[in-house]
């Protein structure tokens, strides 16, 4: 039996990584600061877009915000299908990549709105 509970599935080492379905605790907290932190950042866009740097929004603040959002929903696509189980577990990178850049897409938006730098 000592073969048994040493078994590498194919990787160099032991393998403790969750099958579909399953998610462990420091996953969750991963998850759900991601989430938290690009739901502001684009609701916070989003207003931004409408409110400054006066009433009535330019034009091309509600066009970076509109592709912001737009993006943004390519995103909840992709996790809503994740979570399903409709992707494999190797899409979480795609996820957090897709994530990173609307965080990204977020601030220079945001500094852009409210002329940071000049």
């Amino acid at each position: 039996m000592e073969n048994y509970s040493t078994r590498t599935y194919g990787t160099s080492s032991l393998d403790s990584r969750p099958l579909f379905g399953e998610t462990s605790a420091r996953d969750q907290v991963i998850n759900l600061a991601v989430g938290l932190l690009t739901s502001l950042l684009v609701i916070v866009t989003v207003i931004s877009a409408f409110v400054f740097p006066h009433l009535p929004p330019k034009p091309v603040n509600v066009f970076f915000a509109v592709c912001i959002f737009l993006t943004s929903i390519t995103a909840l696509v992709l996790i809503f299908w994740y979570r399903q189980g409709d992707l494999e577990p190797k899409f979480r990178n795609l996820i957090y990549y897709i994530l990173f850049s609307v965080d990204m897409l977020c601030i220079c938006a945001n500094l852009y709105f409210h002329d940071v730098g000049k």
